[in-house]
């Protein structure tokens, strides 16, 4: 069963002769559990699809459910429920640094009133044990190297255990062996939580993880033929 399902999406921005379209016609199904890699140059679209998908803008034109619920048209509330059921990783990690790692990864949780704050905090705790972190707990970013901070970024998405992860550009800043490690969480994990993740990224050492690969075009999407057992990263 289709977790997210795109119908004919069209997009555009601004207005009057200003107006530009930026996604043409997208169609794509994504299933619980698949990882989907979505790569294409600067300025095609893939941010543009990621954060429609996402419910941070709303859809226009075409069909965009999500978790069953048609995002096209949607009301600003429709919108804020629909955030609420995903879980974000992106590229800058938006971390609080008044927060320790912790109190961070709590914060996914703020929103699930039938949690008690002692079970918030307990599965925070065992989701920064899962990710590496268990000895880093009560450290604030700015004592965490780069790569675990995206880890309490990545702790942070899953700990609500949503049904959908998106992920934008989440290992461009990180080095070769912190982004492997970072990618190798989010499959491991995910996979477990049975979510969806839809990525996007040119880091074309990544690409091994993918269940399938999109090209974004000029705001076209097609799906990539690749050799998805060879090893990218080097």
């Amino acid at each position: 069963m289709s977790v997210i399902s795109i119908n004919h999406l069209d997009h555009y921005f601004g207005y009057g002769q200003l107006r530009k379209q930026v996604l043409f016609k997208i169609n794509l199904e994504i299933a619980a559990g698949e990882i989907i890699i979505m790569t294409g140059p600067s300025g095609s679209g893939k941010t543009t699809l990621l954060t429609l998908v996402g419910g941070l803008r709303s859809a226009q034109f075409g069909s965009l459910y999500v978790l069953g619920k048609e995002l096209c048209g949607a009301s600003a509330e429709e919108l804020v429920q629909a955030r609420r059921q995903n879980g974000y990783i992106f590229q800058a990690h938006n971390l609080h640094g008044s927060l320790t790692a912790v109190q961070n990864v709590k914060m996914g949780l703020e929103l699930h009133h039938h949690l008690s704050g002692k079970e918030m905090y307990t599965r925070s705790m065992q989701m920064l044990e899962q990710v590496g972190l268990g000895n880093r707990l009560h450290y604030y970013p700015d004592q965490l190297s780069g790569g675990q901070k995206q880890r309490v970024a990545i702790a942070r998405a899953l700990v609500s255990r949503p049904q959908i992860v998106l992920a934008d550009e989440p290992t461009a800043a990180l080095d070769s062996q912190s982004g492997r490690d970072v990618v190798n969480l989010m499959q491991k994990l995910a996979k477990e939580q049975g979510c969806a993740i839809l990525m996007v990224t040119h880091d074309h050492r990544i690409l091994d993880i993918a269940d399938r690969i999109l090209q974004m075009e000029d705001g076209k999407l097609q799906e990539k033929v690749e050799n998805l057992s060879y090893q990218w990263w080097s």
